[in-house]
């Protein structure tokens, strides 16, 4: 069988993300706060400017991270020691500054010149609660105006993955940058991978990402209430068949109960692996991604991509925030 998810071994860039650019404000906070806040725990939220500011005002910030799901997942790639670039949209103010700066310190390649006009950065106010669980509050600002022109699209043919974040598809003119990306990648024999993202993303758009996946994706990310959404069942156990024909490859995390590597007929299941007290589970999806990835470009099983993409997780999820406090390389090792 063609292993289609497997690179090119020749290109020099081992994965482009493109994403929403976004600085995360993390906030720790007691379940009290999203119920004044008429706030659904684990749900992602879009605000406005004042939201943003209103909520900003109630609460005390922790932690100030450059973030966004893709940004995120490409980072933990550049910590693992693969050479990786992250195209996304800021201004230029204070966040985009902040973004920017912070981003680099991880080795992540991120060229994109920042804009003198249009809405400010996207940051999004991650609000954690007692049991670990966070609900988004997400300003999209500058990151909903990504378009075309934001993507270097030579530099595409040159990398072995190209990363897209299902969040995008919010936006019409992102939408565009996203399908030319897709192209190009295709045409250059460069593996796409989709995240799904959340599943009101998947609720949303369910006909459109399911266009995409069968024209251009070979890789899928996606948690089990995703994946309900996006076959309009209730049980995953009835998916099965969905998933295998899906794409040559669908990761399906599961939370603590592991995850699923669908690889047409063949399942594989993941246990989970927990370092720790459980302190926070933002972006424990993204660096699922990053780890499974980085098996992917050197080669190895899928059990070992599983395997390891698991470890990466299980570390996350002890600290606050999704940059692990600890060297990955080491901890995989």
């Amino acid at each position: 069988m063609k292993e289609s998810f497997r690179h090119s071994e020749h290109k020099k860039v081992d994965l482009i993300g493109l994403g929403n650019a976004i600085v995360d404000i993390i906030v720790n906070i007691e379940d009290k706060f999203l119920e004044i806040n008429n706030l659904d725990k684990g749900s992602m939220n879009l605000i406005n400017s004042d939201e943003s500011q209103r909520l900003l005002e109630n609460c005390k910030v922790s932690k100030q991270i450059s973030g966004g799901s893709s940004a995120n997942t490409v980072v933990s790639l550049a910590e693992l020691g693969n050479y990786v670039q992250f195209i996304g949209r800021v201004k230029n103010d204070q966040f985009g500054n902040f973004f920017s700066d912070d981003i680099k310190k991880s080795k992540t390649l991120f060229n994109t010149p920042p804009t003198i006009e249009g809405a400010p950065t996207a940051h999004s106010i991650i609000l954690v609660t007692p049991d670990a669980q966070r609900t988004m509050c997400t300003y999209l600002g500058a990151s909903v105006e990504f378009e075309p022109k934001d993507i270097d699209f030579t530099v595409i043919k040159e990398s072995k993955y190209l990363y897209l974040e299902g969040y995008l598809w919010d936006s019409e003119l992102a939408k565009k940058a996203f399908i030319k990306a897709a192209q190009i990648a295709k045409q250059s024999n460069t593996k796409i991978i989709l995240s799904l993202s959340d599943s009101f993303c998947v609720d949303r758009h369910r006909e459109s990402f399911l266009e995409l996946i069968y024209e251009y994706v070979d890789i899928v990310f996606c948690n089990e209430s995703e994946v309900l959404s996006l076959f309009k069942n209730d049980k995953l156990a009835n998916c099965q068949e969905d998933l295998s024909s899906l794409c040559e490859l669908v990761i399906v995390t599961l939370g603590s109960n592991g995850s699923l590597i669908v690889n047409k007929n063949n399942v594989e299941i993941i246990e989970s692996i927990t370092k720790g007290k459980i302190i926070d589970t933002t972006g424990a999806g993204d660096i699922y991604a990053g780890g499974f990835i980085h098996g992917l470009i050197n080669n190895w099983s899928l059990k070992k991509c599983g395997e390891i993409a698991s470890i990466c997780a299980g570390q996350i999820i002890t600290q606050l925030g999704s940059r692990s406090d600890i060297d990955l390389k080491e901890l995989i090792k």
